[in-house]
């Protein structure tokens, strides 16, 4: 950075009528490399993939996670994958939060990344999740409508907002209550970034565990003693949120025959869920 044609130290207070100059970076496009990662695949033909993510891997590679990511070891497996939505996405259709479990769908070439993409942006991909949450939700099933965007107090953070957002909306169901959580089943109408837990969080209740939108310190210092001090046993065990991408509906992108595909949840969080239903 350049102050009146000069270099500045970082300490140098702006002035008024300063010139600043600033030079861009030019970033250097790096090339993936395949890495030999294992991969649980749930069903596999010529056009896709759908592969049960496990939570604690990143989708694709971004500021932070440039190895060992979902992309690095779908190229490991596959070779080479279509890349409309750039080399680093290569093949991802949609993506998963890192700490999210799941099935997660991957296009093996252009036309069925074209047509998945289309299913995708018409709605006509259903994905459905199962979720603990803190709380009991005073309605046994409902619709969260909240336009989600980017949090002002933290850019890495989404949040409802009232003006500027993108429309957001998630139907659940209550499945079973414990103590002081609930079982909930979750329908995507829309796919936003983090729009599950955002929804979750606002309505009051959010996902256990979840570390950047309150499931974890506040509301076990909320509990009773005897409650908070099994339930931090839990978090304990739960490294991540308590969210799986259960079931993944969509048309074959080549056959347009119909393919629906579910799988339950990692062994930590049954772990949780036999825990919590033995409490009660």
């Amino acid at each position: 950075m350049l102050v009146n044609g000069a270099t500045a130290r970082a300490s140098r207070r702006v002035k008024a009528g300063d010139r600043i100059e600033v030079t861009r970076p030019r970033r250097v496009a790096t090339r993936l490399l395949p890495e030999d990662i294992p991969l649980e695949i749930v069903y596999e033909d010529e056009s896709l993939a759908v592969v049960l993510k496990p939570a604690g891997m990143v989708t694709h590679p971004a500021i932070g996670h440039r190895t060992g990511t979902l992309v690095h070891a779908l190229l490991h497996r596959y070779g080479a994958l279509p890349s409309a939505g750039g080399p680093e996405r290569a093949g991802i259709v949609h993506r998963l939060d890192k700490g999210t479990s799941g099935l997660l769908l991957v296009a093996r070439t252009e036309a069925a990344h074209r047509e998945l993409a289309r299913q995708l942006e018409a709605r006509e991909v259903h994905r459905s999740y199962r979720a603990l949450v803190w709380g009991h939700p005073r309605a046994k099933e409902g619709r969260i409508e909240a336009s989600l965007g980017r949090s002002a107090r933290d850019r890495k953070r989404f949040a409802v907002v009232s003006r500027g957002g993108r429309f957001a909306a998630t139907r659940y169901r209550v499945v079973r209550a414990f103590a002081y959580a609930s079982e909930l089943t979750l329908d995507l109408e829309t796919g936003r970034t983090h729009q599950i837990r955002v929804h979750l969080a606002h309505l009051g209740h959010p996902v256990f565990g979840d570390p950047e939108y309150g499931g974890r310190r506040g509301p076990l210092l909320g509990l009773p003693p005897g409650q908070r001090s099994r339930a931090a046993l839990l978090l304990a065990e739960l490294d991540h949120q308590a969210l799986h991408a259960e079931t993944l509906a969509f048309r074959h992108p080549a056959s347009m025959k119909p393919i629906t595909l579910t799988h339950p949840v990692p062994p930590d969080f049954e772990s949780v869920l036999r825990a919590l239903a033995c409490e009660s």
